[in-house]
């Protein structure tokens, strides 16, 4: 196998995160391990080396909500794998995060082999993820769109809008990201213009669209 990869480690868990670089170990002969403890983190360390050949991301990475961190690093670094790593073993979980772009996802219980499998599977190009996961029903399309829309966003916009999200004020936001108020309302109003809704409010609503959380069973039609 080609050595000589650099991969992102991205969890909020040290010891997980100790666990997972083990197997990356394991796994790549020669491989350069970089960690991530937040989305906010893993953000500066991509803009550091933007040469990644992939990342491992929890699924619940503070920062994010729901799918929102995968989606964005897909539409910002499209030409880097992630794989996503988290303790469900849902069929639906799973298979929305390959719909949202994930190249793999490797639940926490799995053995180090099989994490090296998977680490070896898509650093040849290919997407991994459990046998018994495959077919499960997704998301209806409405979802996609949302993606898209945050995808586009700009990092610094992707990092408001999880504050916004937190109920974070404006003044907050400002104080916490060393910038006037009046830059936060423009990051706002740019937010909710590709996010295509008028308030903060609708824009809460939107990014609950891409919860974990599978369908309940005879909620479907209320989902609309």
């Amino acid at each position: 196998m080609i050595s000589s990869y650099k991969i992102i480690v991205a969890d909020d868990h040290p010891l997980f995160r100790t666990a997972l670089q083990q197997a990356v170990n394991q796994a790549v002969e020669e491989v350069t391990l970089l960690e991530a403890e937040s989305i906010e983190s893993l953000q500066q360390v991509l803009e550091e080396h933007g040469d990644t050949d992939l990342v491992l991301l929890d699924l619940h990475m503070p920062g994010a909500h729901g799918y929102s961190g995968l989606i964005y690093l897909r539409g910002q670094y499209p030409q880097i794998p992630v794989v996503m790593v988290s303790a469900t073993e849902d069929g639906y979980v799973i298979n929305q995060a390959i719909e949202y772009g994930a190249s793999g996802f490797i639940p926490k219980s799995s053995s180090q082999q099989t994490i090296g499998e998977a680490i070896r599977t898509v650093l040849e190009g290919d997407v991994w993820q459990p046998e018994g996961s495959i077919g499960a029903t997704t998301r209806r399309e409405t979802s996609q769109d949302l993606a898209q829309r945050i995808a586009s966003l700009t990092p610094q916009q992707f990092k408001v809008l999880g504050m916004l999200t937190e109920g974070m004020l404006n003044k907050q936001i400002a104080y916490d990201l060393n910038v006037s108020e009046a830059t936060i309302k423009a990051h706002a109003t740019a937010i909710f213009k590709k996010l295509g809704v008028r308030n903060r409010t609708q824009a809460v609503i939107a990014v609950q669209q891409l919860e974990i959380e599978p369908p309940q069973l005879g909620s479907e039609q209320d989902a609309d």
